[in-house]
């Protein structure tokens, strides 16, 4: 390892200020801080700054549901945020909000040399305006009928059960998930980033070592239809900074929201006296690094690096993108009680049981990552507890009885000593490549060893037998310097227990430089009596936890600002006599490659044979759909999707994902009957 101190400043990206978090945001902040928490074990100067995204028009919404202003909002969420970080150990430098000072500069100065650099455009779009609550409607607030391929229920941006982009105009029968209206289009002069002025240079980035492999990859997609033209503006209302010289025009949160990062550090450095420049200008010689979940890339590869780029600041070192989380395999369910927020969690378990979890099953690719609850209690209670906690709980008890607490003078087996603090270099190399699981198999494999020494040694029938103080002297000071090197390389993973072990052992752990203080083992060094540092996880624990949050989502599902779809514009009975809906049987049930969301159904409608594409995989497993009867609409017109002509559609009710159940008739029904 060198000996040259690195600068390092790194982010996760900023959680929004619109809800609580839960276990899928934690992903982010763990990785993060555990990378953040490596670099100052190893003495390097490293600075780990945050912020809550505090605009946006869902900010504004949820304000006015709620009765308050959208600073009361942000101020509160950023309280609850701030509250459930600490408690999980994520140890920021500084946490800031998008709705500062700092922030207000930095996005008002990007956008003027932008601009002054001929990299903003203007022209006059049409949008989709709400009349009964005179806004401008985000995509995402705007629900129809896909334009391809007639699915029910789809946002205004991109269709779940086909996979096609378009435009909320192009949408059929379109409503306001505000208040239910029939948008209505409106023209308006938007301000645009011209992002196409730096394709060249974000070939060359891209290229190089700035992103993972399967970025670089879906990037060249984004690259291979041309760069577009970038959006930045909003119309009032919207909660944001306004656009200089642009009453009522406003920035567009994703602009403003990457700027946090360096708002942030800039409050971070007014405060401590790091100079900000040393950070940001383009020549610097310090590292700057971005964690994200894989569903901002375009922002984060390509905006980004683009406006600063543009406005004369330094670009990333490199962006670190991550998967989703699941849990016990499925996408997180307020029904099923697997959408957990932090707060949830905490409430029933200790933090650092999923950081460990984390840590164990992280790598440096951009795969999802799978919270399953079994494996949670027996991998925790199998490798925290079982096989490092007990090395301590083994040995101390013999030095604080037999040596009134001092630690022999010299090691039973120094050899052993060396061999684990030889292999830190193995595990340094998986905290700083973010090869997180294979590191915690390394250190899970030196706890085996410690433990195959102790049960050899048997240091409890030398007790026994007596007259060979001197060997269980020796015998157990060398398990609890062993004890010690596994704490250190777990100590970014679990500071906690790592602080209580620096107080057991009377020695320094998680101080910046500690990973190398166990160069020199603990010698005739007086340690305190051994306390239960983990306790085991109870399955009653996890099962509680679940039955928390199916409650809660119970809760917000009945209650929470815009969590049910408003009823759509009414039609008449002869509109509604056109549908004719027929009872189905579902005779085969396929996948459909290159479709993350769709199977292809065969159906009998009593004596004829449909073929209808369905957006259900991630609720019903092929195999369970064959041979149930279910509702489809057998008049609708054929459409011819990329993996075939979809002859109708099957009708289901529910938010979508895994929460979607098929309608049934009851018992009796047949094939080809119409529903009356």
């Amino acid at each position: 390892m060198s000996n040259n101190k690195r600068r390092i400043l790194v982010t996760s990206a900023l959680p929004y200020a619109n809800g609580p978090l839960h276990l899928g945001h934690l992903v982010e902040y763990i990785q993060t801080d555990i990378w953040a928490r490596y670099q100052r074990l190893t003495g390097q100067e490293c600075y780990y700054v945050c912020a809550d995204d505090a605009h946006g028009t869902p900010i504004m919404l949820r304000a006015e549901d709620d009765g308050i202003t959208p600073e009361e909002l942000i101020a509160r969420m950023g309280r609850e945020h701030r509250a459930d970080f600490a408690d999980f150990l994520i140890a920021f430098d500084n946490y800031h909000s998008t709705h500062s000072p700092e922030n207000r500069h930095y996005s008002e100065l990007i956008y003027r040399r932008l601009n002054a650099n001929g990299h903003i455009s203007r022209r006059t779009i049409k949008q989709a305006f709400d009349p009964e609550k005179g806004i401008f409607l985000p995509d995402r607030f705007i629900k129809g009928q896909c334009p391809r391929c007639a699915a029910l229920d789809q946002y205004g941006d991109n269709c779940e059960v086909c996979g096609s982009t378009y435009s909320p105009t192009d949408l059929i029968n379109p409503i306001s998930v505000v208040s239910g209206a029939a948008p209505v289009e409106r023209e308006s002069e938007h301000f645009f980033f011209r992002l196409k002025d730096f394709q060249d240079m974000l070939k060359d980035w891209t290229g190089g070592e700035h992103l993972q492999p399967e970025v670089k990859n879906k990037l060249q997609e984004w690259f291979d239809v041309g760069l577009q033209d970038w959006d930045i503006s909003r119309d009032a209302p919207y909660f944001g900074f306004e656009i200089p010289d642009a009453p009522d025009k406003y920035f567009y949160v994703w602009l403003d929201a990457p700027i946090g990062y360096m708002a942030s550090f800039r409050n971070l450095c007014d405060r401590s006296g790091i100079m900000f420049d040393e950070f940001w200008d383009p020549d610097a010689e310090t590292e700057l690094y971005h964690f994200i979940g894989k569903d901002i890339l375009y922002f984060h590869a390509l905006f980004w690096p683009a406006m600063l780029d543009g406005a004369g600041f330094r670009k990333p070192s490199a962006v670190f993108a991550h998967g989703f989380l699941t849990v016990n395999g499925n996408k997180m369910s307020k029904s099923r009680g697997t959408f957990i927020t932090a707060r949830t969690y905490l409430d029933q378990l200790n933090p650092e049981y999923l950081r460990y979890y984390f840590a164990a099953k992280l790598n440096n690719r951009v795969e999802d990552l799978d919270l399953n609850l079994e494996d949670f209690v027996q991998r925790v209670n199998s490798d925290l507890v079982g096989k490092v906690v007990n090395i301590a709980s083994r040995c101390a008890g013999f030095i604080t009885k037999r040596f009134d607490g001092l630690l022999a003078a010299e090691m039973h087996d120094a050899h052993l000593y060396r061999e684990f603090v030889a292999a830190g270099a193995g595990v340094a190399r998986c905290y700083e490549n973010r090869e997180y699981s294979r590191g915690m198999r390394e250190i899970m494999a030196l706890a085996d060893q410690a433990n195959q020494y102790i049960a050899d040694q048997k240091p409890w029938e030398i007790a026994r037998r007596g007259g060979a103080e001197t060997l269980l002297h020796q015998v157990c000071t060398t398990g609890l310097n062993l004890f010690r090197i596994l704490v250190t390389y777990l100590s970014p993973v679990i500071p906690a227990t790592a602080q209580r072990v620096e107080t057991f052992l009377g020695c320094g752990i998680i101080n910046p430089g500690g990973w190398n203080a166990i160069q020199q083992p603990l010698a005739n060094h007086r340690i305190k009596p051994y306390e239960h540092l983990l306790r085991r996880v109870e399955a009653s624990q996890t099962d509680a936890m679940i039955e928390a949050s199916r409650k809660t989502g119970a809760i917000a599902d009945r209650t929470g600002p815009l969590a049910a779809d408003p009823v759509a514009a009414t039609i008449s009975i002869d509109d509604f006599n056109k549908v004719d809906l027929r009872i189905a049987r579902i005779t085969e049930a396929q996948r459909v490659e290159g479709a993350d969301k769709l199977l292809k159904l065969s159906l009998d409608l009593g004596g004829e044979n449909r073929t209808v594409f369905a957006g259900i995989k991630s609720a019903y497993p092929p195999d369970e759909l064959v041979g149930r009867y279910t509702v489809v609409v057998a008049n609708l017109a054929p459409r011819k999707m990329r993996f075939g002509v979809s002859q109708g559609m099957v009708l289901a009710a529910g938010p979508g994902g895994q929460d979607l159940w098929l309608l049934s008739p009851d018992p009796g029904a047949q094939p080809g009957m119409r529903v009356r």
